[in-house]
């Protein structure tokens, strides 16, 4: 095979892969069909199973190759700051505005929940999550500022407040009042780093790591 056809081979799966993307985005997985796909991508029908041998395998691909996250990664892992905060601002305006910039982000994860029971998500987690952590042990881990929260737990909670931050600004701000959406990120920082209770605070009760904790003394 010569570099030409290669090239060429290369162009035509990219075209197949930008077409099946956009009428799963569209239609939903089911309610797409693969001759929908090759229309799309300008081909004949016989030509997407040159590459993927069902639509299954197809929209595989477009889940692991085409995923936001994978935009949204580089962008995370390269936060800068002097302080823990000074990164977690960095990192959580990072990763704001590059799912922002990929408003198919919702519907590609309601297809992969609804209709595949999320069975792709363990395929993705072994890309996203390794740097990911990497960064949160680089930055967060063993930083005498901060309580001793396992680093996974911290980046857990990481990507879960600031990916909800990104639902809820996509499906409610609009309709908060202006004090539920003026510096909201800001506050969404503030909170994962100091919580919501005041310095000083009477507590209910105790966490596990304050159990822990008093029973290593």
């Amino acid at each position: 095979m010569t570099d030409e056809s290669l090239s060429r081979r290369e162009r035509t799966r990219t075209d197949i892969l930008a077409a099946a993307h956009d009428l799963f985005i569209e239609h939903g997985f089911h309610a797409t069909s693969m001759r929908q796909i090759a229309q799309r991508a300008g081909i004949a029908l016989g030509g997407i199973y040159n590459h993927f041998n069902s639509k299954d395998e197809l929209f595989t691909a477009v889940f692991l190759e085409l995923s936001p996250y994978l935009d949204v990664l580089p962008l995370v892992v390269d936060a800068q700051g002097e302080t823990v905060e000074e990164v977690i601002r960095d990192a959580a305006r990072r990763l704001v505005s590059g799912l922002g910039k990929r408003s198919d982000l919702l519907n590609l994860m309601f297809i992969e929940l609804v209709e595949f029971k999320g069975q792709h998500v363990p395929q993705l987690f072994e890309v996203f999550f390794p740097r990911m952590l990497e960064f949160a042990q680089r930055h967060l881990a063993n930083r005498p500022e901060l309580r001793p929260y396992p680093t996974t737990i911290v980046l857990r909670a990481f990507i879960g407040l600031f990916f909800s931050f990104f639902i809820t600004d996509i499906l409610i701000a609009d309709h908060l009042p202006p004090e539920g959406r003026q510096h909201a990120l800001d506050h969404f920082v503030d909170i994962y780093l100091y919580g919501i209770m005041k310095a000083g605070a009477p507590k209910a009760g105790t966490s596990a790591l304050d159990d822990s904790a008093a029973e290593a003394q």
